[in-house]
Parts: structure tokens; C-alpha cells; sequence
């Protein structure tokens, strides 16, 4: 495997440098936003909820888009850069931010920048690499993608130990955010066919394979149960995490799925990645179950994390590059960008509905919904979703 992965091409390492830097960033501020939240801005569960489930809904629209021009235009760099250059300097400001409103404005703003980005940079990974690299060249990207999210969190970390503010803290991410700047400017724009005909767009999806429309329903309805991962960070600081340990917690998960996220994935290109795929959501949908239950033990807290970062690892790059084994190579960037779609806007009712089990219910109830959702998502993916040979052209 080692031999496999040195063979990749530039571009694959350009990309997993560039989001190893972004996740550095990102990672400074995400496990700190519920903090701020409950303990600075003295917002709840509800609050957090609605920002990260309207920022994440309303920028997945955008990903749907900037997929659809850049398989219309074949180019992806110039959206790749804007969509970082934008997030860059979004994400430091919720240190201004005086109320949840702020907090809400940032983070869409934040969201917006990774709409922009996300499909066009993973078609340019589908356009960069052959069929039988996929799960490798998407693994190794999360791998590094999760790396920056070991770095940004203990960075995080330090930085409060050493008795920074918060404020300051968040506003130190700038720097990384500098770097990936750079970084994306020096990609090159991968030579794409362009297509004797045009395919045309239609919000039914009739022009993509059956098992792709039935991959994205099962896919919506594991979302559902998939809120955001701030509710994990805010019920380990419940169940008596202290405030300088949840970055750490969370490096923790970032860590373990970068070791993994490699290997895993890239065995996905030897077999079904379904198989894969299926054997993460379970996990998740185990873990789910147990953290609702957890009694108040802060130790029991950092085996449960590092599980999470077993269940990333076995799915983040096999759900994508399953992707693109089920749609042809020049619709690369409109299947992903559906993609992206399905996974952000699931995200605002599945965040929405987590905050108010929580808050009306309690957490337990709010984590076995989640449970629930993951194992009738398992099962679907398992026998419902055709998968066929891989179509790796138009």
C-alpha cells in the first residue's frame, strides 16, 4: 500500500496539504464554539442547534451549484480558492461576534466558503486519479484532512493552558488560514474531456444510475440521525470533561481517523465499499446508544471518542469514493455536489430535532434517535442500494 500511495498523483498531496492546514484552522474554533456559546454568549442546546443546522442547510445549496458550474465550465480551481480564501477569514471572526446572532453570521459565512469548495475539489481528486485509486487518494485526503484536526485542537488547547482568552484564541486561526491560501493558488487545473453533449441538470436526478438516487436517500436518512458533532463535545463537557480537555477529546478522534482513514479507504478499492460503509454506520449507531446512557465518568469519555474516529475513518472516503463508482467521470462534480447537498441540508432538521430531544426530552432520547437512524440506514445501504460495475467515464 505504501508503493500505491507514493504513486499518487501531485495534485492528491496538494489538496491533502491544503486541507490539513484548513482543518488546523478550523479546529482551533470548532470545539470551542458550544463553549462559547453556553459559557460567554449564555446560549443552550437549542441555540446550537439552530446555527450549525441553518448554516450547514443553507450553504449545502451552494455546493449543489458551484458542482454543477464546475462540471458546465471544467474548472475547479478558481472555486477551490475563493471557497477557501472566503472560510479563512470568516471562521476568526466569531471572535467579535457579542451575541448567538453573530456566532450564526460567521459560521454561515464560514459554510458558505466550504460550499463553494467542496464539489469542484472532489471532482478535481475523481479527474486527477484512476478508478482503481479512489478509496486510496479520498482516504488519504481525510487522513490529512484529520490530521489538522489533531493539530487545531491542540493548538486550541495550549493556547487556553497558557492563559490566552478564547477570544484570541479563535483569532490566532488566521494563520493556517493564510498558509492554505498559498497552498491553493499552486494547484493546477486538471485536463478534463469536455463532452461531445451536455448533460442537463433537473432536480429529479433522471439523468444519474438508479443506485445513485437510492444511495442519496439512504444517505439522507443516516444524516438525519448525524447531527452535528458540537452536541457530542457539549455531552462530554456535561458528563465532566473540563473546558481545556474537549479540544483534546476531539484531537482524539482526529487523530485516530487520520491513522486509519488511509488504510481503511484504501482497502475499500479491493471489495464492496458498501461493506465498509455498512460496518461504519453501525459502529456509529452503537456509540450513539452509549453515549446516551454513559454514566458521569470522564474516563469512560476518551475510549467512546477514540471509537468515533474508527467510524470517520470507515466511512469518510468510501462514502465519496463510492460516489464515484456510481456516476460517470464528467458528472463528477454535480454527483458531488448532491452530495454535499444531501449530507448539509439533512443536517438542519437532524440538528434542529437532536437540540430539542435534548433540551424537552433528554440526552438519552436524543442519542437513540440517532442510533435509530444509523441502523435502518445500514440495513438500506446493505440491501436496497444496487452498486454494479464501477462507471469510471462518460
Amino acid at each position: 500500500m505504501l508503493a500505491a500511495i507514493r504513486r499518487l498523483p501531485r495534485t492528491v498531496w496538494l489538496l491533502g496539504l491544503i486541507s490539513l492546514a484548513n482543518d488546523s484552522a478550523s479546529n482551533m474554533i470548532y470545539p470551542l464554539v458550544p463553549l462559547y456559546l453556553t459559557s460567554v454568549l449564555m446560549a443552550g442546546p437549542k441555540t446550537l442547534g439552530l446555527i450549525e443546522g441553518i448554516a450547514e442547510a443553507v450553504a449545502s445549496l451552494l455546493k449543489l451549484a458551484a458542482g454543477v458550474l464546475a462540471d458546465r465550465s471544467r474548472k475547479t480551481k478558481s472555486w477551490v480558492v475563493a471557497g477557501y480564501a472566503i472560510a479563512g477569514v470568516a471562521r476568526p471572526m466569531i471572535a467579535f461576534a457579542s451575541s448567538w446572532f453573530g456566532v450564526l453570521l460567521f459560521r454561515f459565512a464560514d459554510r458558505v466558503g466550504k460550499g463553494l469548495r467542496s464539489a469542484p475539489r472532489d471532482a478535481m481528486l475523481v479527474h486527477s486519479i484512476g478508478a482503481d485509486q479512489r478509496g486510496l487518494a479520498f482516504g488519504l485526503h481525510r487522513a490529512m484532512d484529520n490530521a489538522g484536526a489533531v493539530i487545531g485542537p491542540l493548538a486550541a488547547a495550549a493556547l487556553l493552558e497558557f492563559g490566552l482568552p478564547m477570544r484570541q484564541v479563535l483569532l490566532a486561526a488566521i494563520v493556517p488560514a493564510v498558509i492554505v491560501v498559498w497552498l491553493a493558488l499552486a494547484i493546477e487545473e486538471p485536463d478534463v474531456e469536455r463532452p461531445p453533449n451536455v448533460v442537463r441538470f433537473t432536480w429529479h436526478l433522471r439523468e444519474f444510475p438508479l443506485r445513485f438516487r437510492r444511495y442519496l436517500i439512504v444517505l439522507a436518512l443516516f444524516m438525519l440521525g448525524n447531527s452535528s458533532n458540537m452536541f457530542l463535545l457539549l455531552r462530554a463537557k456535561e458528563l465532566g470533561l473540563a473546558d481545556a480537555q474537549v479540544p483534546m477529546i476531539w484531537a482524539l478522534v482526529s487523530l485516530v481517523a487520520a491513522m486509519l482513514s488511509t488504510p481503511m479507504s484504501g482497502l475499500s478499492d479491493r471489495f464492496d465499499r458498501r461493506t465498509l460503509i455498512v460496518g461504519g454506520w453501525l459502529v456509529y449507531a452503537v456509540l450513539y446508544l452509549a453515549f446516551g446512557l454513559l454514566p458521569t465518568a470522564a474516563w469512560l469519555l476518551w475510549p467512546m471518542f477514540a471509537a468515533y474516529g474508527v467510524f470517520l475513518a470507515a466511512t469518510e472516503g468510501a462514502e465519496k469514493a463510492l460516489v464515484a463508482d456510481m456516476v460517470p467521470k464528467l458528472q463528477a462534480g454535480t454527483a458531488f455536489g448532491w452530495y454535499n447537498l444531501v449530507v448539509g441540508i439533512a443536517l438542519l432538521p437532524a440538528s434542529l430535532l437532536f437540540g430539542w430531544l435534548w433540551s424537552d426530552a433528554s440526552p438519552s432520547v436524543a442519542f437513540a434517535f440517532g442510533s435509530g437512524c444509523a441502523f435502518v440506514a445500514a440495513l438500506l445501504l446493505r440491501f436496497w442500494v444496487g452498486v454494479g460495475e464501477p462507471v469510471a467515464s462518460a
